[in-house]
């Protein structure tokens, strides 16, 4: 689960890289655009990169901005899914590791691990005075 949000993290920033390389060297038709687009990539790259490092040290924090990160992939695998030519293989990837990940987590040995507890629950005994 770990690996899926850096696998994506580090396809944003290297996309974001890419972006901002040809805004700089290439020909875009506005280079403020294409810079601004790549550096926008690069900060969005960040935040499921900080969610693996989480989720590796299996911090409770980090369970939320995975899974904002796994809902906002579906929509952009949907577009491309409906595009042409090699985009087509590249949504069916995002689209398979986004839901491969929500279903991590959001399985309850994820929670558990995490140390989540779910509403209503009663704390654990280790937490209570006696």
């Amino acid at each position: 689960m770990a690996g899926l949000n850096a696998l994506e993290g580090t396809a944003l920033v290297v996309g974001g890289i890419y972006m901002l390389v040809m805004g700089l060297l290439g020909r875009p038709d506005s280079p403020e655009q294409a810079e601004m687009g790549g550096l926008t990539v690069i900060a969005l790259g960040l935040i499921p990169l900080f969610a693996a490092r989480g989720l590796l040290l299996r911090r409770s924090w980090s369970r939320g901005p995975a899974l904002i990160t796994q809902i906002i992939a579906l929509p952009v695998a949907w577009t491309l899914l409906r595009s042409h030519g090699v985009l087509i293989p590249a949504g069916i990837v995002l689209a398979a590791v986004a839901l491969t990940s929500l279903y991590q987590l959001v399985r309850p040995a994820t929670i558990e691990a995490l140390g989540i507890r779910r509403p209503g629950a009663a704390p654990d005994a280790d937490t209570t005075d006696a």
